[in-house]
């Protein structure tokens, strides 16, 4: 008899020490109710969190055997978090959830269902969010803004939270990506996408991550990684900036010769002249530094995480730990 379908659950985590038990708890009503038709397994990312989070995340796997924790060296960002669990996942499909329960985890079964239908990405759209005003508009031009300046399709108001097929997981296998900016990513890998509309929850253990700095990163990531317009945009505005330079000696040259005029020093003209330029090519070479630290990154190869610590150990693992300890313990008395 073949065996139910395996569903990953990639759960990102970074001082959720608050949040992880209610998290499991609510995910686990889920999956409990669906527990004839499927399989699960939790992969947990901890980006070097600094409270219990990985003590929780042991005990955990000590009492369910679905639960598997990956604790990085360092932290790594969000994004490189999510996508290295992916990377780790065994499922036929996997689902990305948040640790605060934002993302509502009633929605696994709608996910699922639309899987089952042929598609291999099924998408969040935050329809509504549970934020102050401020935030919420800047997330939403945001979101308009890269839609307008990709190169690609991407949908407005989707984060995260999605289901993806073993199909898009393979082609992620073979993105070498230093700065990966997952939703953009796995929006251009094209196959069947559908997204459904929900209404995102608000945060009501601990605080957020993202401070504006981090949207601001992420915005930038998202931008760089799937669009060369702002690097046109300089290209035009170099352009016309050159061609009004022109005009304008032109006409000073003109008026000199054939009218005689006696032009005064102009010196705030040529100081205006002057910082208008130095910021244009601050600007532009700022944007051409961007995309040129990409590629640098790029080029270095690193590994987009490093992992310290497997929960529960690997059994190479295990093995080597016991021998190491075993190594430094005295001989027994003969």
């Amino acid at each position: 008899m073949k065996p139910a379908p395996l569903i990953s659950l990639v759960v990102p985590a970074f001082n959720e020490e608050m949040n992880i038990g209610p998290f499991y708890g609510a995910v686990c009503k889920v999956t409990d109710s669906l527990s004839g038709r499927y399989r699960f397994e939790f992969v947990f990312t901890d980006n070097h969190s600094t409270d219990r989070t990985p003590d929780i995340l042991r005990e955990l796997a000590k009492t369910d055997s679905r639960v598997r924790a990956y604790r990085f060296s360092k932290n790594f960002g969000y994004q490189a978090s999510i996508m290295s669990g992916y990377l780790m996942t065994e499922g036929d499909a996997a689902i990305q959830l948040d640790c605060d329960l934002q993302d509502p985890p009633e929605l696994i079964p709608v996910f699922l269902k639309h899987w089952e239908e042929g598609h291999d990405v099924v998408f969040g759209i935050r329809q509504e969010r549970q934020e102050g005003f401020w935030i919420t508009s800047v997330r939403r031009s945001f979101y308009r803004l890269i839609g307008a300046l990709s190169e690609d399709r991407l949908p407005n108001d989707a984060g995260d939270f999605r289901l993806v097929s073993r199909r898009i997981i393979e082609e992620l296998k073979r993105i070498e990506d230093a700065q990966p900016y997952i939703r953009g990513t796995i929006a251009t890998l094209g196959f069947s996408q559908i997204g459904i509309p929900y209404t995102r929850n608000r945060r009501e253990r601990g605080e957020s991550k993202f401070s504006f700095l981090d949207l601001l990163v992420l915005a930038l990531d998202g931008i760089l990684n799937h669009s060369i317009i702002p690097l046109r945009i300089a290209t035009f505005v170099g352009l016309t900036v050159f061609c009004a330079t022109l005009l304008l000696m032109f006409g000073y040259l003109i008026g000199r010769i054939f009218f005689g005029q006696s032009w005064p020093a102009g010196f705030t003209t040529l100081v205006l002249l002057i910082l208008a330029g130095i910021s244009l090519n601050a600007m532009f070479f700022g944007i051409s530094g961007e995309y040129l630290g990409r590629i640098y990154k790029q080029v270095k190869k690193r590994p987009l995480t490093i992992i310290e610590e497997r929960i529960p150990p690997s059994p190479a693992t295990a093995i080597a730990a016991t021998a190491a300890t075993t190594r430094d313990q005295p001989a027994p008395p003969s």
